[in-house]
């Protein structure tokens, strides 16, 4: 009988530590065939620099049982989005996790199409605090932070010093260098993205921003804030610029890549954009390689304010395996995974101590401005529609920069445009 019972402690002991095993989330413990754990799907936007295999690797070796696919989808942001929503939408389940545009968060939370997240499954207090605000809706975490983005001022650093200038802290300073300073060495002033399209939304919204205004307002965003003095404000310094010339009429067709060739061929004097046109005004063949240098984005008194990029990743709420998808998650923001992110994809971490690591500020120098960038950044408006958000923007901005509208008429009739956009979200 003291062997029985003695040998009845041993197997209760063995099976609650396999229950342990299955529910700790070990790498390396591929066996396990619960419910919530399987092969998962990674659907992506298209990996340029071919940095996710190689991670994504890594992962399947340690976990046999749970191997990741990956999915690459095209390299276009609306193209990538109208398929995930497609898959959505149809319950087909073809992706489990989906590495998504900050922007989309809220949509994709509002419809439904992703699971609430436990924040106290990842390392959310590593990260850098705004980025965790783009992966909440509703006061809900429905995803977690993977990278982020902030736009920066790049500026020719020769032409400044050539006439003992500065770089601009303030839009003040910005124009009057773009006025005076560029058509001296017979440059542009300033440009961005300004082509009716993600990235006008993006470049609008920085201006209003950074003069102390909002385009919606609540968690939800289905309050319209745009009707204000600071809109006015953030529009007005745009269309200024294309009157007065020191933004040239070409940018009016700019995009990322546009905008950035232009700077790199030595065409600007100042250029908006994200800290990946660093590598290729740095590279072969750049004008201004070595001779630029990059800061956060000035605002009307000082520094401004810019828009979060960068992108979450979700787990489908039709995830076959949603324990599996919440560990790679965890993997993924992972510090030795983010250090490779930034190190063999080029993209901005979320986790914030590696922006103090002086081997990865020597390699990669804009990492502080960066830093400062992302800590004083917003997300763009939260709102179910918020494609709809975008194209009303990108319409009504780039009326006003053509001089079709001006910056005060634009404002009030983007204001009604919101408005309405809000009144179908509530019925």
């Amino acid at each position: 009988m003291r062997w029985t019972r003695a040998a009845g402690r041993g197997l209760l002991v063995a099976v609650l530590l396999l229950v342990g095993s299955v529910a700790s989330g070990v790498p390396g413990d591929g066996g396990r065939r619960d419910a919530g754990r399987g092969p998962v799907t990674l659907a992506t936007a298209g990996d340029l620099t071919g940095y996710l295999g190689a991670l994504l690797d890594d992962w399947n070796r340690a976990r046999p049982g749970e191997k990741v696919t990956l999915v690459e989808l095209p390299d276009s942001a609306d193209e990538t989005r109208a398929q995930m929503i497609t898959d959505l939408r149809s319950r087909e389940n073809r992706f489990d996790v989906l590495n998504i545009d900050v922007a989309w968060t809220s949509e994709f939370a509002a419809a439904g199409w992703i699971a609430p997240l436990e924040g106290r499954r990842f390392p959310l207090d590593a990260f850098l605090p705004p980025v965790v605000d783009t992966a909440t809706y509703d006061g809900r975490l429905y995803a977690v932070p993977y990278v982020t983005n902030a736009g920066m001022l790049f500026y020719r650093a020769d032409l400044l010093a050539a006439e003992g200038e500065r770089p601009p802290r303030t839009w003040a300073e910005l124009e009057r260098q773009a006025r005076t300073v560029a058509p001296k060495h017979g440059v542009g002033g300033y440009a961005g993205q300004f082509l009716p399209y993600e990235g006008l939304t993006v470049n609008a919204a920085e201006a209003v921003y950074s003069a102390g205004g909002a385009i919606l307002g609540g968690e939800d965003g289905r309050r319209v804030a745009v009707d204000s003095a600071a809109a006015r404000s953030g529009v007005g310094f745009l269309a200024r610029g294309v009157r007065e010339g020191w933004i040239p009429r070409e940018a009016l067709a700019f995009t990322e890549e546009e905008s950035r060739q232009a700077f790199q061929d030595g065409r600007l004097l100042f250029l908006r954009n994200w800290p990946y046109a660093w590598a290729g005004a740095s590279g072969p063949g750049s004008k201004v390689a070595g001779r630029f240098g990059a800061v956060p984005l000035p605002g009307p008194e000082g520094p401004g304010t810019s828009v979060l990029g960068g992108s979450n990743l979700a787990v489908s709420s039709g995830a076959r395996h949603p324990e599996t998808a919440a560990d790679l998650l965890a993997y993924l923001t992972s510090d030795a995974v983010q250090r490779r992110v930034l190190t063999e994809g080029a993209l901005p971490p979320v986790r914030a101590g590696l922006y103090e690591n002086e081997a990865l500020v020597r390699r990669f120098p804009y990492l502080p401005a960066l830093r400062e960038s992302v800590l004083a950044a917003r997300p763009r408006p939260k709102s179910p529609r918020y494609d709809q958000v975008s194209l009303a923007v990108q319409a009504v901005v780039h009326d006003a920069m053509a001089q079709r509208q001006s910056p005060e008429a634009a404002v009030r009739r983007l204001a009604d445009e919101l408005a309405a956009i809000a009144a179908r979200d509530g019925r």
